[in-house]
């Protein structure tokens, strides 16, 4: 069977966790302080928070950005639930915007047409790894006062218009779940550029704690602590600052291996009838966190019979995205909620294995199966009924 998906995870990136573990410090400490550098070095921001995970990662970046009950966030249903649950965790209302026909990206004009007086910012979302429109977003926010939130789980070494994604907006959110392109086996990252924000994050995270474990550990005069505000325990440990360290060096590398992967299956399916492949818009860089083909009309079987046959056949797959506002969390609070173009996006997308590193075996044999399951799909059926 060929996984959707691996992680990473090297001999060096195991050293480093074991050689973190002995030095006696595990928790959030020098190593995450080092992370926290290196990747707002990387992407281009001033700052980065590292916490537990990238949906504490949203809450939190709700919080300092004031959201609160009553107030009304833009967001796409076509994206993970953790989206629209950070809206909804600080008494916020997740206001579900469509994507963009062909993408999986928010809709910039969709967005405008949702602004009312309760808008309070515009959560955007750089799906499966492709940026969106940020220019058109920023340009929302300045028109009409709103903060831009960016939830760039899939998008760590991804850019836009040839600066990394996490330097263009003042909170962006990155995962490191083992689903994404660099992992520390979970985690998430906050970068901004703004002082203010940097400093109450960090204070957030841990409790509300006005002086870390770190800084009272190192003085050399007793320091006693005050909770300044009611925080969270969002903390990231040392050990997986570590793995992340050693995996942040290899963000480009894998980047870079992974779109040779993407590209490949590009030249193979380019021309196939019935599908549409994943294309870089103007000022696009995805890393590729994820491989995704529309299923068009016309094909001989549902989406759910050709994820079904490719795993007959030793191929696993993934639905497209997720409709949240179809999902059973929102279903009855937003039932009057109608997304076309998302819910086909949904319904009729089918994501691919995509992970580094691929044997070439592996990458010939899932390119030669899906064409051989597209141009004649009946006939594969009936191998499957034989086998």
């Amino acid at each position: 069977m060929i996984p959707i998906a691996k992680p990473y995870i090297t001999e060096e990136d195991a050293r480093a966790a074991y050689d973190t573990i002995l030095t006696g410090w595990i928790t959030q400490g020098p190593k995450v302080q080092e992370f926290e550098e290196k990747f707002a070095a990387y992407t281009g921001a001033k700052y980065a928070v590292a916490v537990s995970n990238c949906t504490t990662a949203l809450h939190l970046s709700m919080i300092v950005a004031g959201i609160t009950v009553g107030d009304e966030v833009i967001c796409p249903s076509l994206s993970y639930i953790a989206t629209a649950n950070a809206i909804t965790y600080v008494g916020g209302s997740p206001i579900f915007a469509e994507v963009e026909p062909g993408t999986y990206n928010l809709d910039p004009v969709d967005v405008e047409r949702r602004i009312t007086s309760k808008t309070k910012a515009i959560l955007v979302v750089h799906q499966i790894g492709f940026p969106a429109d940020l220019d058109a977003f920023q340009a929302l926010s300045i028109k009409y006062n709103l903060t831009i939130i960016e939830d760039a789980a899939c998008a760590a070494g991804s850019a836009y218009k040839e600066a990394k994604i996490g330097s263009h907006s003042d909170l962006v959110c990155f995962s490191f779940h083992p689903r994404k392109v660099i992992s520390t086996g979970d985690g998430g990252m906050i970068t901004t550029s703004r002082q203010d924000y940097y400093e109450r994050l960090k204070m957030l995270r841990q409790h509300g704690m006005s002086v870390n474990d770190r800084i009272r550990h190192e003085s050399k005069e007793v320091v006693f602590e005050d909770h300044v505000e009611v925080g969270y325990n969002y903390r990231m440990t040392d050990i997986q600052a570590a793995i992340g360290i050693k995996q942040l060096e290899k963000l480009d590398w894998i980047v870079n291996e992974r779109r040779k992967v993407a590209r490949f299956y590009n030249e193979a399916f380019r021309g196939l009838p019935h599908i549409k492949l994943p294309a870089e818009q103007n000022g696009q860089f995805s890393n590729f966190q994820s491989y995704s083909i529309y299923l068009k009309a016309g094909y001989g079987l549902k989406r759910n019979e050709l994820m079904q046959l490719l795993l007959d056949w030793g191929i696993a797959t993934r639905r497209g995205v997720m409709t949240t506002h179809r999902e059973s969390a929102y279903k009855r609070s937003h039932k009057e909620v109608v997304l076309p173009i998302s819910e086909d996006m949904q319904d009729n997308s089918i994501i691919l294995p995509l992970y580094v590193p691929m044997e070439q075996e592996e990458v010939i044999y899932i390119a030669e199966t899906f064409c051989a399951m597209i141009k004649n799909p009946k006939a594969f059926s009936a191998k499957v009924e034989n086998f």
